[in-house]
């Protein structure tokens, strides 16, 4: 019996973009170091400590607690996404950034990486020192990929809207990350950072919205543009 193959896509494949490509090195490089820190192979396994003394997000540091360097109540909103708990969370984090970065870059150029990311960790990380009063630090870009969801999430909501579809959906997928939020808070017996998943997703819903409506008002332009050159081409006397 003859087997059915699906056709082959005719579009080439292109690469991530460059700017999604360095920030996701940058935090892989970060964490490759500090495992083979762990492991004694470079430095000395004192270094992740360390690492985490410095700039990891320290709630404190918001209610007067000593830092380790004047601009470090400052840095740790960034500093603190650069950072992770191991090899498994740094992997989870950047299947995720990589995934729903390319949408990003695809939608709104390869520019809006970067802000995005950065504001979910500024959000991630303020929100966090809001809510939290735990003196267990914080790492991770989570707050930052919660942002890229945040984003994901009013394209298609947009798009739905536009169609003329039920927006059933996208209240499915915001109870999903809810639900699973609360088990890997239970499953990790709290230490989890909700709060700046919480914050990061906010963040990216903002931008979400901001970056849509330049989409739309770029479409608009581009519509009125078009229809200024039929009505031009309408009325060119004809040789």
């Amino acid at each position: 019996m003859d087997e059915a193959v699906p056709p082959r896509s005719t579009e080439p494949f292109r690469p991530p973009p460059r700017e999604l490509i360095l920030l996701a090195g940058v935090i892989a490089l970060v964490e490759i170091v500090l495992t083979m820190a762990d492991r004694g192979l470079v430095f000395d396994p004192s270094l992740r400590g360390r690492a985490y003394m410095a700039g990891a997000f320290w709630s404190g540091l918001l209610r007067g607690a000593t830092p380790v360097f004047d601009l470090q109540p400052y840095a740790m909103f960034v500093s603190h996404a650069l950072l992770h708990g191991g090899p498994l969370h740094l992997a989870m984090n950047l299947a995720v950034l990589l995934g729903l970065g390319r949408f990003v870059a695809d939608r709104y150029g390869a520019g809006a990486v970067l802000p995005v990311f950065l504001a979910g960790a500024v959000a991630g990380g303020a929100a966090f020192g809001l809510l939290s009063a735990s003196p267990v630090p914080m790492v991770g870009a989570s707050g930052a990929v919660f942002a890229f969801l945040g984003v994901w999430t009013v394209a298609d909501w947009r798009r739905l809207r536009a169609r003329g579809a039920s927006t059933g959906p996208i209240l499915t997928r915001v109870l999903v990350l809810v639900g699973m939020n609360v088990a890997m808070f239970v499953a990790l017996s709290g230490f989890l950072a909700w709060q700046a998943h919480l914050g990061g997703f906010l963040a990216g819903a903002l931008a979400g919205v901001l970056l849509e409506g330049r989409v739309a008002r770029r479409a608009r332009a581009e519509a009125s543009e078009a229809r200024a050159a039929a009505r031009a081409e309408r009325h060119t006397p004809r040789g």
